[in-house]
């Protein structure tokens, strides 16, 4: 077996060049066969605590990150986001907190009509997916949101979404939301992806692109 010391610093060094988090299986492709991958993560994350920089866990990925006490000195050297309009938060933390959720339920909750270009600017960020279709008339298309959504928020899994006061304040949601509003609870499920009971796998991408014109 590799050397548990040579494994911690092959480890350190493919997550520090890396762009993404990187999954046990990509941190196994690149490292030899027999390689103690969990152990190398328990290693430096007991070794950079404490750092300028964490090793933190997003998602079934792993990544380093600054230190959260020390993230306003980065606020300058970071890329401006995209800033999402009251619309796409609102409808982004439906998705989040109701996933497995249909463009009619989304309305529903929000008490407007959405229009198409929401969940167009919500996918182009990457932020949602397509899940499936639901087993129910016209086979309406489900929404859930992505790693990449994890990632965005600095979230380990869906069971670390906050309140919606913790929202708000993140930037996640608005300050005026409308009074009606309403968040489902957290609960275990939203951790785990297999469909559900009423739901239909994926579809093809002749599908998906009629689904996103036709504002199902």
């Amino acid at each position: 077996m590799i050397d548990a010391s040579e494994t911690e610093r092959m480890v350190e060094a493919l997550l520090f060049a890396a762009a993404e988090p990187l999954t046990l299986e990509d941190l196994a492709e690149r490292l030899p066969e027999g390689a103690d991958i969990s152990s190398a993560l328990k290693a430096l994350g007991e070794r950079y605590l404490g750092r300028g920089v964490i090793l933190s866990q997003i998602g079934s990925g792993w990544r380093f990150n600054t230190a959260p006490d020390l993230a306003f000195l980065m606020t300058k050297e970071r890329e401006e986001p995209r800033r999402l309009s009251r619309a796409a938060q609102e409808t982004l933390a439906i998705i989040a907190y109701h996933q497995p959720v249909t463009r009619s339920e989304i309305d529903a909750i929000r008490g407007v009509q959405s229009g198409q270009g929401t969940l167009d600017a919500l996918l182009q960020m990457e932020l949602v997916r397509m899940r499936g279709r639901r087993r129910s008339p016209g086979r309406p298309v489900t929404w859930a949101t992505t790693e990449t959504f994890l990632a965005h928020y600095g979230l380990e899994s869906l069971n670390d979404l906050p309140g919606a006061a913790e929202m708000k304040a993140a930037g996640l949601l608005s300050a005026d939301m409308p009074a009606n509003f309403v968040l489902a609870e957290v609960g275990a499920d939203l951790q785990e992806d297999p469909l559900e009971a009423d739901e239909e796998p994926q579809f093809h991408q002749d599908f998906l692109d009629e689904n996103v014109q036709g504002g199902n």
